[in-house]
This record gives structure tokens, C-alpha cells and sequence, in this order.
């Protein structure tokens, strides 16, 4: 099942819980910057859309506060929004990596990373049983 998209908001409170693991709310109000931190009610009302959206879950309550934990993985979201964006460049990809290359965000170390993932992927059965 793909993941719904989620707003930058979102998954700034997802990173939290992908980084700290099962929180409560006050908790991922605080994974905000204090310089800019939203109110705990729009941390609140964020977390109840999350839980709409089936992306993350209570798991437990701990006195008045409810724990909520991620269900969809950061690489599954990471992925939406990346297919997102290549939907804006008709599926391509030359243009996104031009960008990443030019910018120097392109390191060696990355494009090292991508040859194994490649040569690592070559050596998988195609899908349909074919090789």
C-alpha cells in the first residue's frame, strides 16, 4: 500500500518519531525547533490527522497521555515524496540528478552508494519470475 502524502509538518512529527521512537504529543512538540515551536493543540491536531491518515498509531497511555508510534517506515514516505517529485518531471530523472550534480550536493561517497544499490539490484530476479 503506498503511504499518503503527508505535509512538511507531518513529517517533521514523523521524523521525531522515527528518531525517538514511540512518543507522546508533548514530546514531538518538543522535536520542534524552540525558536519556532508550534503550539501543543496544532502538535495535537496534527498527530489526530496523522492517526487519521494511518500512518501512526497509539500504541499505549502512560497517565493522561496517549504514546503514538510510526506505521509507515521513513524510507516509505521518503519514497512518496520523491516518486512526487519526479511526477513533476514527467518520471524523469536527468533533471533531478543535473540539479544534484551542478548544486555539488552530488558527493562521490553517493554515487558509490548508488553503484552498489545497482549492482545489488542487477542481481535480483526481474519480477514475473524472468532473469
Amino acid at each position: 500500500m503506498r503511504p499518503p502524502k503527508l505535509t512538511n509538518f507531518e513529517m517533521q512529527i514523523m521524523e521525531t518519531l522515527w528518531s525517538r521512537g514511540p512518543s507522546p504529543i508533548r514530546d514531538l512538540q518538543e522535536g520542534f525547533p524552540a525558536k519556532n515551536r508550534p503550539a501543543y493543540t496544532t502538535v495535537q491536531t496534527m498527530v489526530y490527522r496523522l492517526e487519521g491518515k494511518k500512518v501512526i498509531r497509539r500504541v499505549r497511555k502512560i497517565g493522561g497521555a496517549h504514546i503514538f508510534e510510526a506505521v509507515v517506515s521513513r524510507s516509505a514516505a521518503q519514497g512518496r515524496l520523491i516518486d512526487d517529485l519526479l511526477a513533476i518531471f514527467g518520471g524523469r530523472t536527468q533533471p533531478v540528478m543535473s540539479h544534484f550534480i551542478e548544486s555539488g550536493k552530488l558527493t562521490v561517497e553517493d554515487v558509490d552508494e548508488a553503484r552498489k544499490t545497482i549492482e545489488k539490484l542487477a542481481k535480483l530476479p526481474k519480477k514475473g519470475g524472468k532473469r
